[in-house]
Protein backbone atom coordinates (compact mmCIF):
# COMPACT_ATOMS: atom_id res chain seq x y z
CA UNK A 1 0.00 0.00 0.00
CA UNK A 2 1.53 3.45 -0.76
CA UNK A 3 0.98 5.93 1.71
CA UNK A 4 0.80 9.88 1.74
CA UNK A 5 2.36 12.89 3.87
CA UNK A 6 0.34 15.24 5.98
CA UNK A 7 1.86 18.27 6.64
CA UNK A 8 2.44 19.07 10.69
CA UNK A 9 -0.82 21.69 10.84
CA UNK A 10 -2.97 22.24 14.17
CA UNK A 11 -5.66 20.20 14.83
CA UNK A 12 -8.51 20.75 15.96
CA UNK A 13 -10.05 19.56 19.72
CA UNK A 14 -10.35 15.80 20.12
CA UNK A 15 -14.29 15.78 20.22
CA UNK A 16 -14.11 17.28 16.64
CA UNK A 17 -12.21 14.22 15.85
CA UNK A 18 -14.54 11.10 14.92
CA UNK A 19 -12.93 7.83 15.87
CA UNK A 20 -9.46 9.38 16.68
CA UNK A 21 -7.91 7.86 19.40
CA UNK A 22 -4.58 9.48 19.59
CA UNK A 23 -3.84 13.14 19.25
CA UNK A 24 -0.27 15.03 19.54
CA UNK A 25 -1.03 18.93 19.22
CA UNK A 26 2.25 21.59 19.55
CA UNK A 27 4.71 19.28 20.82
CA UNK A 28 8.06 21.11 22.00
CA UNK A 29 11.02 19.87 23.22
CA UNK A 30 14.41 21.10 24.42
CA UNK A 31 17.22 18.71 26.03
CA UNK A 32 19.59 20.85 27.83
CA UNK A 33 23.23 19.25 27.93
CA UNK A 34 24.19 20.75 31.47
CA UNK A 35 27.78 19.18 31.28
CA UNK A 36 28.38 20.94 28.42
CA UNK A 37 27.75 24.93 29.29
CA UNK A 38 24.01 24.12 29.78
CA UNK A 39 23.94 24.28 25.63
CA UNK A 40 19.96 24.18 24.68
CA UNK A 41 18.98 21.69 21.60
CA UNK A 42 15.53 22.26 20.46
CA UNK A 43 14.36 18.78 18.96
CA UNK A 44 10.27 19.16 18.70
CA UNK A 45 9.26 22.05 17.17
CA UNK A 46 5.67 22.60 17.24
CA UNK A 47 5.06 18.62 15.76
CA UNK A 48 1.10 17.71 15.60
CA UNK A 49 -0.27 14.48 14.95
CA UNK A 50 -3.74 12.91 15.03
CA UNK A 51 -4.35 8.87 14.91
CA UNK A 52 -7.41 7.12 14.12
CA UNK A 53 -8.92 4.15 14.56
CA UNK A 54 -7.22 1.39 12.02
CA UNK A 55 -4.98 3.94 10.63
CA UNK A 56 -1.05 3.48 10.84
CA UNK A 57 1.01 6.53 10.70
CA UNK A 58 4.95 6.92 9.80
CA UNK A 59 7.44 8.86 11.33
CA UNK A 60 9.89 9.42 8.79
CA UNK A 61 13.30 11.71 8.63
CA UNK A 62 17.21 11.61 9.29
CA UNK A 63 18.75 10.19 12.13
CA UNK A 64 18.57 12.73 15.30
CA UNK A 65 15.31 14.52 13.50
CA UNK A 66 13.14 13.86 16.82
CA UNK A 67 11.49 10.84 15.63
CA UNK A 68 12.85 8.51 18.78
CA UNK A 69 11.85 11.65 20.96
CA UNK A 70 8.53 12.24 19.73
CA UNK A 71 7.64 8.51 19.95
CA UNK A 72 8.65 8.62 23.66
CA UNK A 73 6.95 11.78 24.60
CA UNK A 74 3.56 9.90 23.16
CA UNK A 75 4.56 7.38 25.71
CA UNK A 76 5.22 9.47 28.24
CA UNK A 77 8.86 8.80 28.70
CA UNK A 78 10.04 11.81 28.01
CA UNK A 79 8.59 14.88 29.82
CA UNK A 80 7.49 17.51 26.70
CA UNK A 81 8.14 21.38 27.35
CA UNK A 82 4.57 22.22 26.15
CA UNK A 83 1.93 21.21 24.20
CA UNK A 84 -0.74 17.94 24.78
CA UNK A 85 -0.79 14.71 23.93
CA UNK A 86 -4.66 13.87 24.04
CA UNK A 87 -5.56 9.56 24.41
CA UNK A 88 -9.07 7.95 24.38
CA UNK A 89 -8.74 5.55 27.29
CA UNK A 90 -11.83 3.79 28.12
CA UNK A 91 -14.27 6.72 25.91
CA UNK A 92 -12.77 9.30 28.08
CA UNK A 93 -10.22 11.61 26.46
CA UNK A 94 -7.17 12.48 28.90
CA UNK A 95 -3.72 14.69 28.42
CA UNK A 96 -1.32 12.30 29.03
CA UNK A 97 1.51 14.71 30.42
CA UNK A 98 -1.04 15.84 33.13
CA UNK A 99 -1.97 12.40 34.64
CA UNK A 100 -0.65 11.64 38.12
CA UNK A 101 1.75 8.51 37.93
CA UNK A 102 -1.01 5.85 38.79
CA UNK A 103 -3.42 7.52 35.97
CA UNK A 104 -0.75 7.35 33.54
CA UNK A 105 0.04 2.97 34.33
CA UNK A 106 -3.39 2.66 34.10
CA UNK A 107 -3.66 4.07 30.50
CA UNK A 108 -0.47 2.16 29.71
CA UNK A 109 -1.63 -0.77 30.67
CA UNK A 110 -5.23 -0.58 29.18
CA UNK A 111 -4.87 1.58 26.07
CA UNK A 112 -1.25 2.43 24.94
CA UNK A 113 0.83 -0.42 24.36
CA UNK A 114 4.58 -0.19 23.19
CA UNK A 115 7.11 -1.73 21.00
CA UNK A 116 10.60 -0.85 21.68
CA UNK A 117 13.71 -1.89 20.00
CA UNK A 118 14.86 -3.57 23.09
CA UNK A 119 13.45 -6.61 25.63
CA UNK A 120 14.00 -5.61 29.17
CA UNK A 121 15.44 -8.67 29.99
CA UNK A 122 15.14 -10.36 33.79
CA UNK A 123 17.21 -13.45 34.42
CA UNK A 124 15.75 -16.87 35.65
CA UNK A 125 12.45 -15.07 34.47
CA UNK A 126 11.36 -17.44 31.25
CA UNK A 127 10.11 -16.02 27.99
CA UNK A 128 6.90 -17.07 28.32
CA UNK A 129 6.52 -15.02 31.39
CA UNK A 130 7.77 -12.38 30.31
CA UNK A 131 5.43 -11.83 27.25
CA UNK A 132 2.39 -12.76 29.12
CA UNK A 133 2.92 -10.55 32.23
CA UNK A 134 1.08 -7.59 30.48
CA UNK A 135 -1.81 -9.63 30.05
CA UNK A 136 -1.67 -11.57 33.77
CA UNK A 137 -1.63 -7.50 35.10
CA UNK A 138 -5.27 -7.27 33.44
CA UNK A 139 -6.13 -9.91 35.65
CA UNK A 140 -5.92 -13.01 32.81
CA UNK A 141 -5.71 -16.25 34.02
CA UNK A 142 -2.16 -17.98 33.92
CA UNK A 143 -3.04 -20.33 31.32
CA UNK A 144 -5.27 -18.10 29.72
CA UNK A 145 -2.27 -15.84 28.91
CA UNK A 146 -0.05 -18.61 28.53
CA UNK A 147 -2.33 -19.84 25.62
CA UNK A 148 -2.23 -15.88 23.54
CA UNK A 149 1.66 -16.01 24.00
CA UNK A 150 1.91 -19.55 22.66
CA UNK A 151 0.36 -18.54 19.69
CA UNK A 152 2.20 -16.08 19.19
CA UNK A 153 5.24 -17.28 19.36
CA UNK A 154 4.10 -20.07 17.05
CA UNK A 155 3.32 -17.30 14.66
CA UNK A 156 6.63 -15.60 15.24
CA UNK A 157 8.64 -18.95 14.76
CA UNK A 158 10.02 -18.51 18.18
CA UNK A 159 11.28 -22.00 19.02
CA UNK A 160 9.45 -24.00 21.30
CA UNK A 161 12.58 -24.76 22.97
CA UNK A 162 12.97 -21.33 23.85
CA UNK A 163 9.92 -20.57 25.87
CA UNK A 164 10.81 -21.85 29.36
CA UNK A 165 14.09 -19.87 29.20
CA UNK A 166 15.14 -16.51 30.34
CA UNK A 167 15.54 -14.52 27.55
CA UNK A 168 18.86 -13.23 28.59
CA UNK A 169 20.92 -15.46 26.07
CA UNK A 170 19.01 -14.98 23.48
CA UNK A 171 19.78 -13.43 20.04
CA UNK A 172 18.63 -9.78 18.92
CA UNK A 173 16.01 -11.02 16.81
CA UNK A 174 14.64 -13.56 19.50
CA UNK A 175 14.72 -10.87 22.08
CA UNK A 176 12.57 -8.88 19.60
CA UNK A 177 10.16 -11.31 18.79
CA UNK A 178 9.11 -11.75 22.72
CA UNK A 179 9.23 -8.18 22.92
CA UNK A 180 6.63 -8.25 19.94
CA UNK A 181 4.44 -10.78 21.75
CA UNK A 182 4.60 -8.96 25.13
CA UNK A 183 2.87 -6.09 23.50
CA UNK A 184 0.36 -7.92 20.65
CA UNK A 185 -0.90 -10.33 23.45
CA UNK A 186 -2.96 -7.24 24.69
CA UNK A 187 -5.63 -5.61 22.46
CA UNK A 188 -4.54 -2.44 22.70
CA UNK A 189 -6.57 0.53 21.26
CA UNK A 190 -3.15 2.39 19.96
CA UNK A 191 0.50 0.59 19.88
CA UNK A 192 3.38 2.46 19.06
CA UNK A 193 6.17 0.49 17.10
CA UNK A 194 10.17 1.54 17.39
CA UNK A 195 11.58 -0.18 14.52
CA UNK A 196 9.40 -3.66 15.32
CA UNK A 197 11.22 -5.97 12.70
CA UNK A 198 14.94 -3.64 12.74
CA UNK A 199 16.52 -7.38 13.82
CA UNK A 200 14.28 -9.84 12.22
CA UNK A 201 14.71 -12.09 9.20
CA UNK A 202 12.37 -12.25 5.98
CA UNK A 203 10.09 -15.26 7.37
CA UNK A 204 9.64 -12.84 11.05
CA UNK A 205 9.31 -9.57 8.72
CA UNK A 206 6.04 -11.25 6.99
CA UNK A 207 4.88 -12.22 10.20
CA UNK A 208 4.89 -9.10 11.82
CA UNK A 209 3.39 -7.38 8.81
CA UNK A 210 0.59 -9.65 9.33
CA UNK A 211 0.05 -8.88 12.93
CA UNK A 212 0.38 -4.96 12.28
CA UNK A 213 -2.10 -5.86 9.35
CA UNK A 214 -4.40 -7.78 11.52
CA UNK A 215 -4.54 -5.35 14.36
CA UNK A 216 -5.86 -2.83 11.95
CA UNK A 217 -8.31 -4.62 10.67
CA UNK A 218 -9.66 -4.47 14.68
CA UNK A 219 -9.19 -0.95 14.93
CA UNK A 220 -6.08 -0.38 16.54
CA UNK A 221 -4.19 3.20 15.66
CA UNK A 222 -0.51 2.66 15.09
CA UNK A 223 2.35 4.99 15.02
CA UNK A 224 5.48 3.99 13.92
CA UNK A 225 9.81 3.94 13.39
CA UNK A 226 10.19 1.89 9.92
CA UNK A 227 13.53 2.09 8.54
CA UNK A 228 12.32 -0.95 6.09
CA UNK A 229 10.90 0.66 3.02
CA UNK A 230 9.09 -2.68 2.12
CA UNK A 231 7.49 -3.19 5.69
CA UNK A 232 6.36 1.08 5.92
CA UNK A 233 4.83 1.25 2.79
CA UNK A 234 3.19 -2.40 3.35
CA UNK A 235 1.45 -0.96 6.73
CA UNK A 236 1.75 2.48 6.94
CA UNK A 237 -1.32 4.33 5.25
CA UNK A 238 0.85 8.27 5.55
CA UNK A 239 3.77 9.92 7.26
CA UNK A 240 4.90 12.31 9.39
CA UNK A 241 8.19 13.82 8.10
CA UNK A 242 10.76 15.68 10.41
Amino acid sequence: MAYSTRPKNALSSPSDQGNCLLKAENLHKRFVLHHQGGISLPVLEGVSLSVAAGECVALQGFSGSGKSTFMRSLYANYRIDSGSIWVKHQGEWLDLPQLPPHQLIEVRQHTLGYVSQFLRVIPRVPALEVAAEPLMELGVEAETAHDTVRELFTRLSLPERLWQLSPTTFSGGEKQRVNIARAFAVNYPILLLDEPTSALDATNREAVMQLIEDRKAQGCAMVGIFHDDEVRERVCDRALHF
